[in-house]
Parts: structure tokens; sequence; C-alpha cells
């Protein structure tokens, strides 16, 4: 069985958890999820499934989008709802539609974000929520992502109250901490926040509609039908750009062959498709000018 199932994370289970029940489901070991989830946030899981989990890295890289709810007023020690409180500020001011849209567009482009102590980073080999558990804060290195859009979707005029919360949507590259976002905007304000919902409605090329919950795929299993409905692995790669080649080149592409870059080499990492299947990512050789290397042989059979 190979292919790529996007499923759709329940609340209350970890990325890992889910990778766990779907080996067991599936009964195979070969299950890898594509980017994290914490275990209170719901959405888009891509899960690779066989042959596969080649291009799990692809699909960690291309993009997400969300859909979440900050809360001015409060902060926490984990940045959303679940942790205990820090600070507790009641908001003095009325915000207006456009001035809450206008804070949020000043985060569009490339922003620098500083991971929160509760999350998977690694550092000196341990990570950050392991320091966390233990009491500790230490520091953390900072990372540039990029806000690619993000908008308002509350249609109230007039945002008040002791505490602010209002929803929105953003697309964004990986490596980007929604509950530190959701931070951020409480600092534009002047006042501490934290996330208080948040959802994956996308994950490279997977949105909601493509998702299925576990309780499907249970019956999937039942009427065996799970092969049929994973996606073939150019779904998980469909955002890199594509060269088609001749049956000629896809036997020395099969054995992963260094070859003489075309004229029109289209991008960076390129798939190389032969009758609609992708057999291989290739990029330019790192010391040898004209020439393209294999980053991955996905068929060598």
């Amino acid at each position: 069985m190979n292919g790529i199932l996007p499923l759709w994370k329940p609340r209350g289970m970890t990325s890992h958890d889910c990778v766990f029940k779907v080996r067991k489901l599936l009964r195979t070991k070969k299950v890898g999820h594509t980017g994290t989830l914490d275990p209170e946030v719901t959405g888009v899981l891509p899960l690779c499934i066989g042959r596969a989990t080649k291009v799990a890295e692809y699909i960690t890289n291309g993009g997400k989008a969300y859909e979440g709810e900050v809360t001015i007023g409060r902060s926490t020690t984990t940045e959303d709802a679940w942790g205990e409180t820090v600070e507790e500020t009641g908001v003095a001011e009325s915000y207006t539609r456009k001035q809450i849209s206008d804070m949020l567009a000043t985060f569009k482009g490339e922003i620098t974000q500083t991971p929160p102590m509760f999350s998977a980073v690694k550092v000196n080999g341990k990570r950050l929520y392991e320091y966390a558990r233990e009491g500790k804060t230490i520091e953390r290195p900072s990372r540039k992502v990029i806000i690619h859009d993000i908008e308002l979707l509350d249609d109230r005029e007039i945002f008040e109250g002791e505490t602010i919360s209002f929803k929105f949507r953003v697309s964004c590259s990986k490596g980007t901490y929604i509950r530190t976002l959701a931070v951020e905007m409480g600092e534009k304000m002047g006042y501490p926040a934290h996330m208080s919902e948040l959802k994956r409605i996308r994950s490279a090329a997977f949105e909601e509609k493509d998702c299925i919950t576990f309780e499907e795929l249970e019956g999937l299993i039942e009427t065996e039908q799970v092969a049929e409905t994973l996606y073939p692995i150019e779904t998980g790669i469909s955002h890199l750009p594509k060269w088609d080649i001749s049956d000629t080149l896809a036997m020395k592409v099969k054995n992963g062959a260094v070859l003489d870059m075309p004229k029109e080499w289209p991008g960076d990492q390129v798939a190389m498709n032969h009758e609609g299947k992708t057999l291989a990512i290739y990029q330019a050789h790192p010391e040898k000018q004209g020439i393209i290397k294999p980053v991955k042989v996905l068929f060598n059979d």
C-alpha cells in the first residue's frame, strides 16, 4: 500500500498518536506524518504510507493555512487556551474592524518568530517542551517565516469588552507558530493575548475537503477500499516544477544517474516525470556546473 492519506486530526491526539493508530489499522509500519499539530488543534494531517514516506518532507515544506481565534486580554504559559494564566489585563478601549484588519496586515511578508517554550523544537538535543515541563526557560533560536496572506473572518464592526476575541485565516510557510502569532497580535494592540482556537485547513496541496476521519477510515478498511482512497505520491509534490522525460532517460533516472542539465531547467528541485509518474526529484549539482543530480529516487523498479 503506497500513497498519501489526508487525515482530519481530531482534538486530543498528538500527530504521533495518529501515526501509531494508522499503523495499527493498516497493519503497516511505514507511516509518517508531514508536520506536527498540537494535541488540542484539529485539522489537515497528511500521512504518507509506504513508498510515499519518501516525499513527506516536500509536503511539510509545501505551506500551510489555518483558521484560528485570538483572545486579547490574557496570556498563558503555552500561548494557547490550555496553559496557565501569565498575565491578565482588561481591554480598556474599543477597536474598529479597520483597525483590526490593518493590524493583521502588518504581519504579511517575512517575519521573525521565536518558538514558544511549549514546542517540539530541539535545543541541545532536547525538545523545548521538555525544558518547559521542568520549569526551565532557555534561550531559543529565532527563525524567519513567511506570512503569505492573513485576513479577519469576524464580520463585526466594533470589537470591545474586558477581553476581545476575533477569528482570522492565515496562509504561511513551514515553521510558522500560530500561537506565537496570536501573542504578537496582542503585543501590537498593547495587551497580553493567546490563541484560543485553531484548526489547520490546508497542508501543501491537501485541504479540509480532501480529508477523512478515523471513523471513515475504519469503514474503508472493513470494505477493503483504503487503497482506492489514497492520493498518489505525485499529489504530495504537485507544487514542484516538472520535466517530462523520454523512455531512455527514464531508465537512467530510475538508476539515479547524474545527467547533463537541459537548456531550460525549470527550477531548483524538479520532479522528473515519465508517463504521468514521478520517478525522481533532481536538482542542479552543487559542485559541477551544467550537471543535475538526484535528490531522491522514488521508483527504481
